[in-house]
């Protein structure tokens, strides 16, 4: 939105041609995301707790839980509304991927807020059914998929991108929108499945948003891609000013988040972002090394389906409770000793993801 007047008033002034500048938008992006959520922070708390819009608590996870009951919840509402306008002022609302990932954004948002209004509003623990909770996650993975697949300028913008290798490309065809829709929803569940200690999955969101944003800065520039070997995304470049404003809004959201937390993001966000995040690395081609950024995300989720999986076919727990964080904190870890250390590992993979641009 800005763009279109920095656009207009470069005709009469060219120190606005400045705002042109893909750079100089995602910090923008990135400080008024911020902003934004340090603004409405304070707000929605007091309207959270004056709603009695509370957390509930399981009695049988670790007692240090115990006193986080009542804690305002559905706090993600401000990440969104703070991604949102950041989005819609600084980046360029004629390209196309822009409204596919804040759509993709928006529409997991709102049914992470519709669970979580049952369960502490409507006193019903089952929240939204899990049958239909997927049925919604499904049909909007699904569609994101298929406008990426029928809007894709060429064959490279379909295919698997194989890290570390130069020349390891496959084609997909139509299975692209099977590895699409899986990648977003199960992005968006597994940074769910993280959001149960204070700051625990938002950090880590941010770090891999970070990530995220070299990689659509680059494959958004010819001469980039070109010398790192990485597709030529035309557009993609834009989804940096996204990922900048993903990055903002989870840092204004950890002022109120951090041990101890004063708010939770709830369904409402951790499904928006790690469904965002999903879609962005579709976009870039940088599936894997969102696998590899993500790790924490991905460890969270398998210690679900073994332990699952373990008891139903042997009676037997591999954890002492899962998902991982909980296990750590049972064995006796302060709840801040095991948010930083996931933090840390967050930090090395993300580097990590980072390294396969010239590890090529």
């Amino acid at each position: 939105m800005l763009l279109f007047l920095a656009e207009f008033l470069a005709q009469f002034q060219s120190a606005f041609n400045v705002f042109n500048y893909l750079t100089t938008r995602i910090i923008m992006g990135t400080l008024s995301a911020l902003l934004l959520c340090l603004w409405l922070g304070p707000m929605m708390i007091r309207r959270l707790v004056e709603r009695q819009i509370g957390q509930a608590v399981r009695d049988d996870g670790p007692q240090s839980h115990l006193s986080k009951a009542g804690t305002p919840t559905m706090g993600g509402a401000m990440i969104l509304m703070a991604i949102a306008i950041s989005s819609l002022l600084w980046g360029d609302l004629r390209n196309h991927y822009v409204w596919v990932v804040l759509g993709v954004t928006l529409g997991y948002g709102a049914i992470g807020w519709i669970d979580d209004y049952r369960k502490v509003v409507e006193k019903n623990p089952r929240g939204l059914p899990a049958k239909w909770k997927y049925f919604w996650q499904s049909l909007i993975g699904l569609a994101a998929a298929a406008i990426l697949y029928l809007t894709a300028a060429g064959p490279v913008e379909t295919s698997l991108i194989v890290p570390f290798f130069k020349d390891v490309v496959v084609q997909l065809g139509l299975f692209y929108i099977v590895l699409a829709y899986f990648v977003i929803v199960g992005s968006s569940n597994a940074v769910n499945l993280t959001d149960g200690l204070d700051g625990l999955a938002i950090m880590p969101t941010v770090l891999v948003a970070m990530g995220l944003a070299v990689f659509a800065y680059a494959s958004g520039n010819t001469v980039f891609a070109t010398y790192l070997h990485i597709p030529v995304i035309p557009g993609a470049g834009e989804l940096a000013v996204f990922c900048g404003t993903i990055a903002g809004a989870g840092l204004g959201f950890l002022w109120f988040n951090t041990y101890p937390a004063q708010v939770f993001m709830g369904d409402v966000g951790a499904l928006a972002l790690g469904a965002a995040l999903g879609v962005i690395a579709v976009i870039v081609r940088q599936e894997i090394v969102l696998f590899v950024m993500g790790g924490v995300f991905v460890m969270e989720t398998v210690s679900v389906i073994l332990q699952v999986g373990s008891y139903k076919l042997t009676g037997r727990r591999i954890f002492r409770m899962a998902p991982l964080h909980h296990h750590y904190e049972l064995k006796g870890w302060p709840e801040p000793r095991v948010i930083v250390r996931f933090w840390i590992i967050t930090v090395v993979l993300v580097l990590l993801g980072l390294a396969t641009l010239k590890l090529r």
